[in-house]
């Protein structure tokens, strides 16, 4: 049970109405108004469409915007203390300080091949932190002392450009002429658990994954989605470590919602059915 109902409900839309006003602020007929890098001499060198670069470009160029709406909905704003700490941004409420949002940065892109899809994200570990609510590693703050999780995501197209095009320099007097990397934004805000897949979300590192269709993204429809956090968080605690029988009488991690449904005698009818981008 939520222990702040009604600041959590105010918080989650304040969020959500920010979250659909940054447009304004880093985009301009439809393509991002940041172009590249400039040096004393005015010399403009243009962005790689490196996902990595691009994301924290991303951030520094929201930062700001993220002081003022702390600031307008009556919090503070705390950077996470290191690199790769979770969660990018903390929100502590000034009247209470007992009250904390933690805010993640997620950035991804429009998967060209398959129209309404998304290259995807990653929603956090569920390692030591998330299985041990009141550890302190690689973490702001113990996650139990969150009082919600919430993902603010960017979800952008990619412009087809030349090799060429990340290896020229222009001038001040060319700043029309240089094209954005990357247009067509959208933003969203949700609770992590709202939009979370049942498959880890990168390579060999505990990371939860994200759904991939960017409609049920935007509608909070994945695959807990009807089952609910506490389920999420059950699922996630145990991802990989509960050894379930499989059919020739071998034993195996469990690494699905399916699995995890039968191993816990659920009813299969909690399990939000989500199209996987591989049946599309």
């Amino acid at each position: 049970m939520d222990k702040y109902p009604q600041q959590k409900r105010e918080f989650a839309n304040a969020l959500s109405a920010f979250a659909a006003s940054l447009g304004k602020y880093i985009s301009l007929n439809n393509e991002w108004t940041i172009k590249g890098f400039i040096d004393v001499f005015k010399n403009i060198y243009t962005i790689s469409s490196d996902t990595k670069v691009l994301s924290k470009i991303l951030e520094l160029h929201l930062f700001p915007h993220f002081l003022e709406f702390a600031n307008t909905i009556g919090y503070t704003l705390e950077f996470a203390a290191f690199q790769n700490w979770y969660p990018d941004l903390t929100l502590v409420n000034i009247k209470n300080s007992d009250i904390k949002f933690a805010v993640d940065l997620k950035t991804t892109y429009i998967d060209a091949k398959k129209p309404g899809f998304c290259n995807g994200f990653t929603l956090g570990s569920h390692g030591e932190y998330f299985i041990n609510r009141d550890s302190s590693k690689n973490i702001q703050y113990p996650y139990n002392r969150y009082s919600g999780h919430y993902c603010l995501g960017i979800i952008y197209s990619r412009a087809i450009l030349t090799a060429e095009f990340e290896t020229r320099k222009y001038s001040i007097d060319d700043l029309e002429e240089i094209p954005s990397v990357i247009k067509d934004f959208i933003f969203f805000a949700a609770e992590k658990w709202r939009i979370a897949s049942d498959k880890g979300g990168s390579g060999n590192t505990a990371n939860i994954g994200s759904i991939k269709n960017i409609s049920d993204i935007l509608a909070g429809n994945g695959v807990f989605a009807k089952a609910g956090e506490e389920i999420f968080d059950d699922y996630w605690a145990n991802f990989g470590k509960i050894q379930i029988e499989k059919p020739n009488g071998t034993r195996k991690p469990m690494t699905s919602f399916d699995e995890y449904i039968v191993y816990r005698g659920l009813s299969p009818d909690i399990k939000n059915i989500i199209v996987p981008l591989n049946e599309v």
